[in-house]
């Protein structure tokens, strides 16, 4: 039986677990914007990152039930687990697996301090033989759920330097159908380029497993071309994209075409899709990106008002409000805002202008 990670079409494209980011309100615009059938194959949805530890009682999970929710039009959607307790990755596994997600990421990566002392996170960099009984456990949490979802891991390159020769082959060793490189190591952050050219060396060690082990980049993704120019030049299946997301509902739409269309009808295609379909905020009227911003504030406040602080919304404000005339202006006045009331209010208040 084929799981979705075998369905997908190449190149994919699949949205980072992003803390305070990729919450359902946000998952909810890119949906309505950015998936539709002609992407549906190409386009794979991550949760924020959620702790097993706290998802092993029930106080832990009525207070981290909202970061598991989701709809259908999101499908293919990742949960993505942290921890470094294996019982407790079992116990919450089985609880993720029966609320009906498409699969279960593991995430190997997170060099926050806090996770990482953990021993979760990029902490399992440092603990392959951990890590290997993680994996084991994950998928013992989802058979004991009767579930027969994959198991997918995201995870760098190296702890405190470059280290894919030792620890990308024990997780290879595992029952993982998917494995998410972020191209730097934990010590280097975000703060160093990505090192694109380790994909290949990743793939060498992938085919020399034998196993049919999809491999997704991450790091520096600008939009949809780049991820592009990014899978056909290194050749890994599919790419993350992370930053390049914030304030952008309409990004996955560029990939709205397969590629037997593009090249059936060339550029006048490709002019209609750019048109119709809008991947770049430069390309999006600037009434619709407010209004599609006011949008996305009425709906974080719906579904994640009683759970998360309104200053979470306001990061999206920064990227929602860039690169126009009175911009700067705008963006001071959303960030004095409490609600979503408000926030109508101002962006009414700047489209009278």
């Amino acid at each position: 039986m084929q799981n979705f990670w075998q369905k997908l079409d190449k190149p994919f494209f699949c949205l980072a677990p992003m803390s305070d980011v990729t919450d359902i309100a946000f998952r909810h615009m890119l949906a309505k914007y950015g998936k539709n059938r002609e992407n549906r194959n190409k386009v794979v949805f991550w949760t924020e990152f959620v702790s097993a530890d706290g998802l092993c009682n029930k106080l832990g999970r009525k207070k981290l039930s909202h970061m598991l929710e989701f709809s259908e039009s999101e499908r293919p959607i990742v949960a993505q687990v942290f921890g470094a307790n294996g019982d407790n990755m079992k116990k919450a596994c089985q609880y993720v697996a029966s609320l009906g997600f498409d699969g279960i990421d593991i995430n190997m990566g997170c060099p926050d301090k806090s996770v990482v002392n953990q021993g979760a996170g990029a902490g399992m960099i440092k603990n392959p033989k951990l890590a290997r009984e993680i994996i084991q456990a994950v998928h013992a949490g989802i058979k004991s759920a009767g579930c027969h979802i994959p198991v997918s891991v995201k995870t760098r390159t190296g702890f405190n330097k470059e280290g894919i020769d030792t620890w990308i082959p024990e997780l290879l060793k595992e029952d993982i159908s998917a494995l998410t490189i972020h191209l730097r190591t934990a010590k280097e952050l975000s703060l160093v380029p990505a090192n694109w050219d380790h994909i290949k060396k990743i793939k060498e060690l992938i085919k020399k497993s034998g196993k049919d082990i999809l491999l997704i980049g991450n790091g520096d993704v600008v939009d949809i071309d780049d991820a592009k120019r990014k899978c056909e030049k290194y050749g890994c299946d599919g790419v993350m994209i992370g930053r390049g997301v914030f304030g952008n509902p309409w990004l996955f739409r560029r990939g709205v075409a397969s590629k037997e269309t593009w090249e059936r009808d060339g550029a006048s295609t490709r002019n209609f899709l750019v048109k119709k379909y809008p991947c770049s905020l430069e390309a999006t009227p600037l009434k619709e990106r407010l209004q599609v911003m006011l949008e996305h504030t009425r709906f974080f406040e719906k579904m994640l008002g009683k759970h998360k602080s309104f200053d979470v919304m306001k990061k999206h404000f920064k990227a929602y409000v860039n690169g126009f005339e009175g911009a700067k202006e705008l963006r001071v006045k959303l960030m004095e805002t409490e609600n979503a009331e408000q926030v109508e209010d101002v962006v009414n208040d700047f489209l009278k202008l």
